[in-house]
């Protein structure tokens, strides 16, 4: 380069004030720093552009199908019975209810109703190895003396046979067969006048042992208090049935007495308290009749 470009420029600036090296450096950092926040600002602003865009396409979704109405097209339940349209007001979905519920709603047809059982149990099939004592094999009012009714089943008290000889007779030890069932009637005229039934279904043979010991027990009697009484006696028998026999205390037949009947595997005791002993015949022979009905041994 020539001197003469040196001499100029030398010429043009002679004149100039240049300021301190300072004050220069100075505006330097303050021109690279302003340089540095716009640049900052630009970079902040673009991100923020760039987020709001991703967030603006994240929130463009597409729209799901609506789904159809319950109304529309019920789908079939499992036992073939159309679905039930849902109700506008809110209810709880059918699969919410309780296990319990469906349990209870689905008890078996097949168990039959406690009236049915006690019907049939109330009609028991007759025959000779039946265990069951039928009503119709009992006394009725019209088989007994005028003035009697009919007063329920109820055998409590000591008005048996087995309570009577306890109290007359030493006891004897004798082993009784043991009924497979009983019936019992009950029948009353005023206070004065007692007539009690029970008929006993045993084995035929059972039956007649337990004649057999209504015979021995009174002819084996051994008074347990002689001065109040003497004993026991047979009043009467061959009645009628298969067997019969009358029985009671010595002296107190006007009283009562015992009246055994037997048919088949069928055995009546009959408590006869006030009744006159011209009855006793024609009750003996409407027990045997009512005994034909539990057995076909008549």
């Amino acid at each position: 380069m020539s001197d003469s470009f040196f001499a100029e420029l030398y010429r043009d600036t002679e004149a100039l004030n240049w300021d301190p090296v300072d004050q220069v450096r100075a505006r330097a950092r303050r021109r690279t720093q302003r340089t540095r926040l716009v640049a900052g600002l630009a970079s902040a602003v673009a991100v923020a552009v760039a987020a709001t865009g991703a967030v603006a396409l994240a929130e463009v979704r597409e729209p799901a199908p609506p789904a159809p109405p319950a109304t529309n097209s019920p789908s079939p339940s499992p036992s073939g019975t159309p679905t039930q349209s849902v109700s506008p007001s809110p209810s709880p979905s059918p699969t919410t209810a309780p296990p319990t519920t469906v349990r209870q709603s689905a008890a078996p047809p097949s168990v039959a109703p406690p009236s049915a059982s006690l019907e049939a149990s109330q009609e028991p099939t007759l025959g000779p190895s039946s265990p069951d004592v039928p009503a119709a094999a009992m006394l009725r009012t019209e088989d007994l003396p005028t003035g009697f009714r009919a007063a329920g089943d109820d055998l409590d008290g000591d008005w048996s046979f087995h309570a009577g000889t306890s109290y007359t007779c030493e006891e004897d030890g004798q082993s009784w067969p043991g009924e497979k069932a009983f019936r019992g009637a009950v029948f009353r005229r005023g206070t004065e006048s007692t007539v009690i039934e029970r008929v006993e279904r045993h084995s035929e043979e059972g039956a007649k042992t337990t004649m057999g010991n209504v015979r021995r027990e009174v002819d084996g009697c051994k008074p347990l208090n002689p001065d109040s009484s003497k004993g026991m006696e047979v009043f009467a028998s061959g009645l009628a049935g298969d067997e019969s026999l009358l029985v009671g205390r010595i002296g107190e037949k006007a009283t009562s007495r015992w009246l055994f009947v037997r048919q088949g595997e069928l055995v009546a005791q009959v408590w006869l308290k006030g009744v006159d002993p011209a009855e006793d015949q024609r009750i003996a022979e409407r027990t045997a009749a009512r005994l034909c009905a539990g057995t076909d041994a008549c």
